[in-house]
């Protein structure tokens, strides 16, 4: 869905952001397959089985049940539910730009569409959450397409010359952690492997995955800037030319943002209960579902109030691709980069090569600086943007209803 601020990526990291796409999939594919290879062990017969079933399980064979799966728990928290602000926000920016003079505010806009999402607290079938997820993902591919295809109606009106070559110490951080969060799926990976017919091809499935998923992302963005220049804004369909094209594509952008929501929310729903609300004296809490699979009523209520959350700090923090670049740079960069490396060493240490152990080490460090450094410049450029300035405090602005295009 965040493929939308691609082009803005590019707009903050120039050609550095493009190779960033590419880069940070071949780190990202890296890591979900020494994380799946760290699910496997070898019986005293020397056959190789599988001893853990998801990340969580990993930290915790790591750092121990005490402190593992909660360490790992609290940071998928943290990114799904900033996806579920992420969405909510998203509408809200999408139906703003949509009718920038019907009178109401970006705030009321991501109210409204909150107030759709308040069926989700009933959720209690994955299956109807991945229809949901199926038909989001077919709108987006046709929207995808309709915006690449008049990005190239534009081939000669091309803006070059607008790509910066050097990086932006400023703005690119933002760049990079929007990149980072568009390949989280270090959360997924255990189970989606745990799942396949054929678990064999779990490598060449990354492999291609990721290779397909760098080409697109790279194109749409270099695309997406050079159609609109200086002037892409942080969700590229607001930059179409007509205002009825805007509106209809915005729209059903929203319909799937809307229908995006269910997967992260009912996700983080199910690690919280699993967490904190089994029942004593496995928890502090009691369950939120009942002996016969009806939720409580105070467990729809804790639900209820989940989406109030999303929808509160989404008004809050009204900035969609700065708050992405943040997040990026904490939660997925420990994720996809650095806790994937760390394990693999821990666990297997001594049946690697010196090569292999020396990559793991070389993308800790990588991850650790990227976390540092985007954190401490994504949450510059964040709070300059609630003050109504640019992101780079080194160029003039003009604060248009406190908020920076």
């Amino acid at each position: 869905m965040f493929i939308v601020s691609f082009p803005y990526a590019v707009l903050q990291g120039g050609y550095w952001a493009i190779f960033a796409i590419i880069f940070v999939s071949y780190i990202c594919c890296h890591t979900g397959k020494i994380l799946v290879d760290c699910l496997y062990d070898e019986d005293k017969y020397g056959n190789v089985i599988r001893v853990h079933c998801s990340y969580v399980d990993v930290a915790n064979h790591v750092w121990g049940s005490k402190l593992g799966g909660k360490i790992v728990n609290v940071a998928q928290i943290i990114e799904l539910l900033m996806t579920c602000i992420l969405y909510v926000l998203l509408c809200g920016e999408l139906i703003h730009g949509s009718f920038p003079n019907a009178g109401v505010d970006l705030s009321s806009w991501i109210m409204i569409s909150t107030a759709l999402l308040l069926p989700c607290a009933f959720l209690q079938s994955i299956k109807s959450v991945s229809w949901l997820s199926f038909w989001c993902t077919v709108a987006h591919m046709i929207i995808n397409a309709v915006i690449i295809i008049f990005c190239f109606t534009k081939i000669e009106e091309w803006k070059w010359n607008d790509i910066q070559l050097e990086i932006d110490i400023w703005t690119f951080p933002i760049s990079l952690g929007i990149v980072v969060f568009s390949y989280t799926s270090q959360i997924f990976v255990p189970t989606l492997e745990g799942n396949m017919t054929n678990p064999q091809r779990f490598s060449c499935m990354m492999n291609w995955t990721h290779i397909a998923a760098a080409a697109f992302k790279a194109l749409f963005a270099l695309i997406g800037f050079l159609t609109f220049g200086m002037g892409t804004k942080e969700v590229i369909s607001n930059n179409l030319p007509s205002q009825p094209f805007i509106i209809v594509i915005n729209i059903i952008f929203v319909i799937k943002a809307l229908f995006s929501y269910p997967l992260p929310y009912f996700a983080a729903v199910e690690i919280l209960e699993e967490t904190f609300f089994r029942g004593k004296p496995k928890t502090f809490f009691p369950q939120c579902i009942d002996s016969v699979g009806k939720l409580k009523v105070w467990g729809v209520a804790l639900r209820l109030w989940l989406v109030i959350v999303t929808m509160l700090l989404a008004i809050f923090i009204p900035h969609f691709a700065i708050l992405m670049g943040l997040i990026g740079s904490f939660t997925g960069t420990m994720l996809s980069f650095v806790w994937p490396c760390y394990f693999h060493l821990k666990i297997k240490w001594h049946k690697l090569r010196w090569y292999s152990r020396a990559w793991d080490i070389v993308i800790i460090i990588l991850g650790l600086c990227c976390a540092a450094v985007g954190m401490y410049y994504s949450g510059r450029a964040l709070v300059r943007a609630l003050q109504g300035l640019p992101t780079d405090p080194y160029k003039t602005h003009i604060p248009i209803h406190g908020r920076v295009n």
